[in-house]
């Protein structure tokens, strides 16, 4: 048995985390954190009955029809990751942001297995994360599709004899516009991915191609890779979801169906291969494209190759101008195209040089940064 606490169950991830739950018997979900949506959050708890309950406010609390903990805010995040009662306890931490950082430490903390789909965890503190993993002898195993198919494809191979690690991507809401067009997409336009089924936040950082840098920081991390040795390329079909090159020239993919159920199951069952799925890939007829994906037309993936060459603190200065700027643009603050001058203009920001790498210095000049970012558009006054 597998005992599950589960951070944003009622997000994308946590919603899909929940649907393997109900085909398998071998999962129980102990705790969970909810948001916004209270309405879903009521039918998840009386379903599925956890012993912890999270909730964003104070103000949402509302009493289930059976006993159980019930925490709230920042701190209530940190009580649900330390909460320990079982063996073979597992934390899927499906937040969005920065929040989703010092509930990972907690859960590294208490000794359960990570299953994560929150990338701001590596991304702005990808070396403490790992030394913590290490230290404290847990598992941390992605939930991402790109980083799950490299863990699939280095299985039983010379971790040694990689040459290079190749992360597809599908290139988002706005891959067939010039950036001409760009200039006036609208929110509505950005939301509508042509393959896949996430959040809000993922949806707006697969347009920009954030996301594959924030891939790029998490590969690096996750398999000791350097970044020279970390590759991207544009595959529209979303059907090869990464792919690892040996230095004798072969190459292994990872291909299936853009269900982010099956990175899921197998994070959570790692390393085999439960799930029963009813769109299995179909090799007939099936065309594959790659092309080249160009930093000219997506500058964002450029930005992250230039924070981790940095070094220190800037790939945390990347993630939080990055998280304030899509903030903007969802609220309509700002236009699509001023998420990417938001972030240039805070990574060329040479006082950050001077920050420390800490765990307390990132989470500080994160949120000072966003609020910085914030109030210069009006957004904090909300």
């Amino acid at each position: 048995m597998r005992y599950l606490y589960i951070a944003g169950a009622c997000g994308s991830i946590g919603r899909q985390t929940l649907d393997i739950v109900r085909n398998n018997n071998e999962l129980c979900v102990v705790g969970i954190s909810v948001g916004r949506n209270l309405e879903l959050a009521k039918f998840i708890i009386e379903e599925f009955k956890p012993e912890i309950i999270c909730f964003r406010k104070k103000e949402d609390i509302f009493l289930p029809s059976y006993p159980a903990d019930i925490v709230y805010g920042d701190e209530g995040l940190l009580t649900l990751a330390e909460f320990h009662k079982y063996e073979n306890e597992v934390f899927v931490n499906a937040l969005v942001g920065i929040a989703g950082l010092m509930p990972t430490v907690s859960a590294i903390r208490s000794g359960k297995t990570i299953c994560l789909a929150n990338k701001e965890t590596l991304v702005v503190a990808g070396d403490i994360i790992m030394d913590m993993v290490n230290q404290y002898h847990v598992d941390l195993i992605p939930i991402d599709s790109e980083h799950s198919a490299i863990l699939q494809c280095i299985q039983g191979e010379n971790k040694k004899q990689i040459k290079n690690l190749i992360i597809t991507a599908s290139g988002g809401s706005f891959r067939n516009k010039t950036r001409e067009e760009l200039k006036n997409v609208t929110k509505e336009e950005a939301l509508s991915h042509p393959n896949w089924d996430m959040g809000e936040k993922i949806t707006i950082d697969s347009a920009t191609m954030m996301n594959k840098g924030f891939e790029v920081i998490e590969a690096h991390h996750l398999f000791g890779i350097p970044y020279e040795n970390i590759k991207t390329i544009l595959h529209p079909q979303s059907i090869v979801h990464s792919m690892v090159e040996f230095d004798d020239g072969t190459i292994k993919a990872q291909l299936g169906s853009a269900d982010m159920r099956i990175p899921i199951a197998y994070a959570l069952f790692y390393p085999n291969h439960i799930l029963t799925i009813d769109n299995p890939l179909n090799f007939v007829g099936l065309n594959l494209e790659f092309k080249e994906l160009s930093v000219q037309r997506y500058p964002c993936l450029d930005y992250a190759y230039y924070a981790v060459m940095k070094k220190g603190v800037y790939p945390a200065v990347l993630n939080a101008a990055n998280e304030a700027a899509v903030y903007l643009f969802l609220n309509h603050y700002i236009d699509f195209l001023k998420i990417e001058n938001i972030i240039f203009e805070e990574i060329r920001n040479n006082d950050y040089e001077k920050v420390e790498y800490t765990l307390e210095n990132v989470l500080s000049l994160s949120r000072s940064i966003m609020t910085k970012i914030l109030h210069r558009y009006g957004a904090d006054k909300k």
